[in-house]
């Protein structure tokens, strides 16, 4: 199918204008659930987890070694100190203040727990990612995308936002999760790979707001054939973002929110509007099938 890129923006741009406030609002909680999933910062546990105890008194000193006038780093809970000296050796001085030193066994085997630990911190947080994108972040998804489609042909309703949530709420996670699954594993190949497929699976989401009971079988299929021959163009359609993109930069991202990603975004829904049904300028309308150039 062939289409006009300018047309599509200026028809793009006219729908997003006419419910600005609205497609800024969906714009921007768009782009912080795209932009990153696992933001902020928060506490994984006390620090009883990590062997401060509350109940003795801690004290961290530097100062001269009396017998070896070798300056020390130490932190003593009570029952025991343990220094670091100048030339790294690890030191540890009992109650009565005999020292006793960590082999490199000992030192390896911290260092072995430490990183398990760290691993198995990092595989949590990732589970729980994937759960919370799977779950919410992608049906939400979903809504954001119907209301910019909806959008085209009327005022679009902030309640679109819910779509995901309301209709065939299953197939829609487990299709959106696929798609984000094998996007993964392609640009594990190479970056190259993993672009030429994020444009394949581009109209997935669109899809499914468009039609949710759409099964994931069909939504690949569908969004392969709507793309095939369209992806250099779907690409050169962002690449002309750019210039847009640059002047954000300029004023600290407030014209991306204000204009460029409802824009953009809106640009994306007459895309899939245009490849799935075809536009007729003249007629302000869908065209047939029949009318369709292929």
């Amino acid at each position: 199918m062939m289409w006009d890129r300018k047309a599509l923006k200026q028809r793009a741009k006219e729908k997003f204008k006419a419910n600005y406030w609205k497609c800024v609002l969906i714009g921007l909680l768009l782009s912080l659930i795209m932009g990153g999933h696992a933001g902020g910062s928060g506490s994984f546990g006390s620090g009883a987890q990590y062997g401060f105890h509350p109940d003795t008194e801690e004290t961290i000193e530097m100062g001269k070694d009396q017998d070896e006038g070798k300056e020390t780093d130490t932190i003593s809970d009570g029952s025991f100190d343990m220094s670091m000296s100048e030339d790294g050796t690890l030191v540890i001085l009992d109650e009565e203040g005999n020292e006793v030193q960590l082999g490199n066994a000992a030192i390896a085997a911290v260092a072995v727990a430490v990183l398990i630990g760290v691993i198995l911190v990092f595989l949590v947080v990732f589970i729980l990612v994937g759960i919370l994108d799977a779950f919410v972040i992608n049906p939400f998804q979903v809504g954001c995308y119907r209301f910019f489609y909806k959008n085209l042909s009327e005022p679009a309703r902030i309640s679109n936002l819910g779509y995901g949530f309301d209709n065939n709420y299953k197939e829609t996670a487990k299709t959106m999760f696929f798609r984000d699954l094998y996007l993964v594993l392609w640009s594990m190949l190479l970056i190259v790979p993993g672009i030429v497929k994020g444009y394949e699976y581009m109209m997935i989401p669109y899809l499914l707001a468009d039609d949710p009971t759409m099964t994931k079988e069909k939504a690949f299929e569908e969004s392969r054939r709507m793309m095939t021959g369209q992806k250099w163009n779907a690409f050169v359609l962002d690449l002309s973002f750019i210039g847009w993109n640059i002047l954000s930069l300029f004023t600290c991202g407030l014209l991306s929110v204000f204009y460029v990603n409802p824009y953009k975004m809106s640009a994306h829904a007459a895309l899939y509007e245009t490849l799935k049904y075809g536009y007729n300028e003249s007629s302000e309308g869908m065209v047939t099938d029949t009318q369709m150039t292929v």
